[in-house]
């Protein structure tokens, strides 16, 4: 019997939040989000989770990052432009996360304190349960970074690590899931950048 705050493959989703070329260099980190959420990508797959991306402003804040849309280029990830700081409060991702129907969200983006915040918030206020990965979101600011992980865990968002979510999702050593998230984990070293 899974625990309520237990990651379940047939219960859980990733959110990928506004990973985009031009706001990267100015993060904190910047290259361990990527690497962790690469890594998340590339579990999701193995466990063949259903990925949604944000993109906020691309016109002017570019494309999600060539190193997270090569780990979607294998999966059927719908990829949508949101101009509200939430993922929730967009109709058109509101409605994609309805229409995917996961209650457990496993979420990796950048800002932090910013769109990760509001939508792990909002999406916490209508009983998902959400999963921030802290190795896998990052801000400018350390202070914002680590302030929005503390007021997120305030309001019931569980913060984690990639790797945490992997092995959670896994439960058992004795499948050949495990050997291919073994693998993605072998690939994905961590990063604590």
């Amino acid at each position: 019997m899974l625990r309520p705050d237990q990651l379940d493959i047939e219960r859980a989703m990733v959110l990928v939040i506004d990973v985009q070329e031009k706001l990267l260099p100015s993060i904190v980190g910047g290259e361990r989000v990527i690497a962790a959420g690469w890594k998340l990508l590339d579990g999701a797959r193995v466990f063949e989770l259903p990925v949604l991306v944000t993109e906020q402003y691309p016109k002017g804040l570019g494309p999600t990052h060539a190193t997270i849309r090569a780990a979607l280029a294998q999966s059927r990830a719908k990829v949508l432009e949101k101009p509200t700081f939430s993922a929730w409060a967009d109709a058109k991702v509101r409605e994609a996360l309805l229409a995917i129907d996961r209650p457990q969200i496993i979420i990796t983006g950048i800002e932090t304190h910013v769109c990760v915040q509001q939508t792990a918030l909002d999406l916490r206020s209508r009983d998902y349960d959400v999963f921030v990965c802290a190795d896998a979101v990052g801000s400018r600011g350390r202070v914002d970074y680590e302030v929005a992980l503390d007021r997120m865990r305030q309001a019931g968002v569980l913060v984690t690590t990639v790797e945490s979510v992997l092995f959670e999702l896994c439960q058992r050593c004795d499948t050949a899931r495990f050997k291919a998230m073994l693998e993605v984990i072998k690939r994905h070293p961590p990063s604590d950048g």
